[in-house]
């Protein structure tokens, strides 16, 4: 029996708006738009942050990350030909577990994607500061080059509304002209392999030993450096499915693609920087590895690696693209925003006026909501470094539910066309989904918590708007749970004293940690219990649906706290043994997840038709 998901009548059909966006992009297009979404500031900076966290052995975090984001891939590649839309990521778990799930984790991808805008915008600035320190448009606070006020944060804005001026003209001007840049994109940073090659010294591999930061070092790299935000963008593909043509064949080729060509670029340039580090350069002792996030190349180590190799000449030419590949990211980035944003809307979940399009077949409002947003992002964290590991682990959060929810919709929507259907599904669904919890995991406790503070911060309105939209609670009750509950859990992360600090540490005067924890699990728990109570019948299945997402997270942060990515001098669980427990929990939340599926009422109506119209 089909557990409704709304009341009587049910909620407006995906693709209910009158006003479609077009199917257009050819595949070359779609994997273009894929690679440029991965070929951004990645590769200007995370080569330097991942040489920090493992030193020599950053080659092995950039190749291990590809493949465990080929495995991630997977379950995604079935969804994406399967249900080819525009926003897809934010689509799939409201479709298999519900609105509250869908509204968790979509609304962490969102966020997440509109976060990389502004990230690309400062990694445009970082660059230009660091050759012309006299505009000023950063400072050091902590060690860590930040955006100034007014000067630097007014720069990010005026970046930022560029990419949203050439968002406006259409995926057709957008994804031409990206084809063009992403060939220059992939030119550079070949160039600039070449030639640091000339300077290439072997000892740097060898002098400290390959493992210099140990194994601990070559997982931690891949989320919280870079590496994972370089790879992450293989999911642009799924935001522009729904436009391009032929999706069932070529979202799957682009997805693959998308993955295997960054790689290749990427060990290529960590290689070549390695190799080119002239530690006197940089102003540290040879085998510094964990200085140089702030070493004198923090803010262009590329920049600075071409010019002690008396390259000078062509560095002009990389800091012409230090613009460019970012800048390319960031309106792909705010285009994927800006899809999320109307699928939110066609679900539901958002105000309608969000699916209104310009003549150009672009949501308009959704694209001036993600610029909005997206400015705001340069004010707490204002720094390339800070921000990039938060980024990353929002958007493996919202991966985590590709592989259950592509198992439940085998089993709600078994009629289904599956263009592309995943073999050994009950071994690489569940693989998929432990390697994202991993990756999670390695973030450390610091970035897994802020993250953590924000998805959760946002329940309220899901609960404020969507539930009541959709009369599953009385507006009075609503918004007297949405306000307690905000006030609490606000008062609970200042206390906690982890939250948004520019060092990433803990501030003196709060909280003891454990205790901090305790406290966020009951604010939490005794949250969710009233809200299931003051639901109706169909509100509490979608509260209940969603247990597993917050019982997990909530897991996570336990193990990373008491784990050898936590602030303990002394973990719990040592180095390389930490992983088992977060195996086993990821393998008893994706049974979890994947048990807590239901047939929703898209599903159940079989509303699920298209969006878009061909052209």
């Amino acid at each position: 029996m089909a557990l409704s998901s709304a009341p009587s009548g049910g909620i407006a059909a995906p693709g209910a708006s009158s006003e479609k966006l077009t199917r257009s992009m050819s595949l070359t297009n779609l994997i273009f738009l894929g690679v440029s979404a991965q070929i951004g500031s990645g590769w200007l900076f995370a080569v330097l942050s991942a040489a920090g966290a493992a030193g020599p052995a950053a080659i092995v975090s950039w190749v291990l990350a590809a493949l465990l984001f080929g495995v991630i891939a997977m379950p995604w590649m079935e969804l994406g030909a399967m249900l080819p839309r525009s926003g897809g990521p934010v689509r799939y778990p409201s479709l298999s577990h519900g609105m509250m799930t869908g509204w968790l984790v979509g609304g962490a991808y969102w966020i997440a994607t509109v976060a990389v805008t502004t990230l690309e915008a400062q990694a445009v600035l970082t660059y230009v500061s660091s050759n012309w320190p006299q505009l000023g448009l950063m400072h050091e606070v902590e060690g860590l080059e930040i955006l100034t006020w007014p000067r630097g944060i007014l720069a990010g804005v005026a970046i930022l509304a560029v990419f949203t001026v050439l968002n406006i003209f259409g995926i057709k001007m957008l994804s031409e002209a990206n084809r063009w840049i992403t060939l220059w994109k992939i030119a550079i940073p070949t160039l600039t392999f070449i030639l640091l090659f000339t300077a290439f010294r072997s000892s740097n591999f060898t002098e400290t030993g390959f493992f210099a930061m140990g194994f601990d070092g070559v997982l931690h790299a891949i989320p919280a450096t870079g590496i994972a935000f370089a790879y992450l963008g293989f999911r642009q593909v799924l935001d522009f499915g729904g436009e391009c043509k032929n999706p069932q064949r070529n979202i799957p080729i682009a997805i693959a693609a998308s993955i295997l060509i960054p790689m290749v670029v990427y060990v290529l340039l960590q290689v070549a920087f390695i190799g080119a580090l002239d530690w006197t350069a940089a102003g540290l002792a040879p085998g510094q590895w964990g200085s140089l996030l702030s070493s004198d190349w923090a803010s262009a180590p590329l920049f600075q690696a071409l010019i002690a190799a008396g390259f000078g000449g062509f560095g002009t030419l990389l800091l012409i693209d230090a613009i460019v590949s970012p800048a390319a990211t960031g309106w792909v980035f705010l285009g994927s925003a800006t899809r999320s944003t109307y699928a939110l809307s066609e679900h539901d979940m958002a105000p309608s006026l969000l699916q209104r399009l310009n003549r150009f077949a672009v949501p308009w409002i959704s694209l001036i909501v993600s610029f909005a947003v997206s400015c705001l992002f340069l004010l707490p964290l204002p720094s390339w470094y800070r921000l990039v590991s938060i980024v990353s682990v929002a958007l493996l959060l919202s991966y985590l539910v590709g592989s259950s929810s592509m198992m439940v919709l085998r089993r709600t929507a078994p009629d289904l066309p599956r263009p592309f259907r995943l073999r050994n599904a009950g071994f690489w669904a569940p693989a998929s989904f432990v390697a994202t919890l991993i990756l999670v995991y390695v973030a450390g406790f610091s970035t897994v918590l802020n993250l953590s503070i924000v998805v959760f911060a946002g329940t309220p309105a899901y609960v404020a708007y969507i539930a009541v939209r959709q009369n599953w609670i009385t507006r009075f009750r609503a918004y007297s749970w949405s306000a307690v509950f905000l006030t609490v859990w606000g008062f609970v992360s200042w206390q906690g004293g982890w939250f948004m600090t520019v060092s990433g540490g803990q501030r003196e005067g709060a909280w003891e940690t454990s205790a901090y924890l305790v406290a966020c699990t009951a604010v939490l728990a005794g949250g969710g219990i009233v809200l299931y109570l003051m639901s109706n019948t169909v509100g509490r299945v979608h509260v209940s649906r969603s247990t597993w997402f917050v019982a997990l997270l909530m897991a996570v942060l336990f193990l990373s706290f008491y784990g050898s990515y936590g602030p303990l001098d002394h973990p719990v669980f040592g180095e390389g043994w930490d992983l088992i427990p977060v195996a086993i929990a990821g393998l008893a939340g994706y049974y979890w997840s994947v048990a807590s599926g239901f047939e929703t009422d898209e599903v159940r109506e079989n509303h699920l038709e298209e969006d878009v119209v061909p052209v």
